[in-house]
């Protein structure tokens, strides 16, 4: 059932109008540039008005969706029931102590990259041009070229759905393969304190721009995308698996294997949702049925059926 709009009166009425959306379209919201709206959106600023939120919807039973920058993101054609929460720039203070890195969950990965670089700091650089936000990184343990954000956090705040604060170590975060406990008990990131080691600022650099120019190489960057679609099966490697099942360039309405890197679905124009959804069905059963490989989403896919 939906939730009628006058529920929301008493928690619109906490927020300025630009961080209080009524009706809001995803696909101004996520990288894929896909989604049908969702009945309201809030932008936090604050640890306190996460907290608030959710306590006003744990009360008043309103479904809560949270986002950051919506970089691996699939939202469904027939849009999202209830309240989304978007953590992303109102969220990005960030403080350094030697070699300590304090940052709330909303700042980019991008741009924490740059102020980093700037103090000296090594142990960031895989991440660099990684899409998203400090939060949904952590979340799905983000990774490449060799490193995770396991390996320099050293631990988070979070919330629970009933809006209780919490302190988690790096152990009891639980971090896998494009994994967290995160993914398994709704809780959100507000902040992180990485870990990182005193550097050469031009060597950081140069690794930095190396990393930067092997995605913009080998990556779709020229057209919308959720980013790599499939984990990386054990002893493979899906992008590979894809193309060898001669599916590059593949498509199903606006949706297409990307050309350039088969583990990419791109959005051609005016994709819908169903596009991408039946396009990753037709992906899977190929690769099933030739390598008997399980292809598994890297996609978080949300929104009403």
């Amino acid at each position: 059932m939906l939730i009628k709009m006058n529920q929301y009166a008493d928690l619109a009425a906490m927020f300025p109008a630009e961080r209080f959306l009524l009706n809001e379209p995803m696909k101004t919201h996520t990288s894929f540039q896909i989604g049908g709206p969702a009945d309201a959106m809030v932008l936090p600023e604050t640890t306190e008005e996460i907290m608030q939120i959710l306590q006003y919807c744990e009360v008043d039973r309103i479904p809560v969706t949270v986002m950051g920058n919506g970089s691996n993101l699939l939202v469904k054609d027939a849009g999202i029931e209830g309240l989304v929460m978007k953590i992303s720039s109102p969220m990005k203070d960030i403080s350094i102590e030697g070699e300590c890195v304090h940052a709330k969950a909303g700042i980019s990965l991008t741009c924490l990259s740059d102020i980093l670089i700037e103090q000296g700091l090594t142990g960031f650089e895989f991440a660099s041009g990684i899409p998203g936000t400090l939060g949904g990184a952590l979340t799905m343990n983000a990774g490449a070229y060799g490193g995770e954000m396991k390996d320099i956090l050293k631990q988070c705040t979070t919330i629970d759905r009933q809006g209780n604060l919490n302190t988690r170590d790096v152990a009891a975060m639980k971090m896998g393969y494009r994994s967290s406990m995160i993914q398994e008990t709704g809780e959100i990131i507000v902040d992180a304190v990485l870990k990182l080691q005193t550097g050469d600022k031009e060597e950081i650099r140069k690794i930095t721009d190396d990393y930067w120019n092997r995605r913009l190489t080998k990556q779709p960057y020229n057209l919308p995308s959720g980013g790599s679609v499939f984990k990386r099966p054990e002893g493979y490697f899906a992008g590979k698996l894809i193309e060898d099942c001669g599916l590059k360039g593949y498509s199903i309405g606006g949706a297409m294997v990307s050309d350039l890197h088969a583990g990419f679905i791109v959005n051609t124009g005016g994709a819908t949702a169903q596009d991408v959804i039946k396009l990753m069905d037709t992906i899977k059963r190929q690769v099933l049925e030739t390598y008997e490989v399980q292809l598994e989403s890297e996609l978080r896919i949300v929104g009403r059926s």
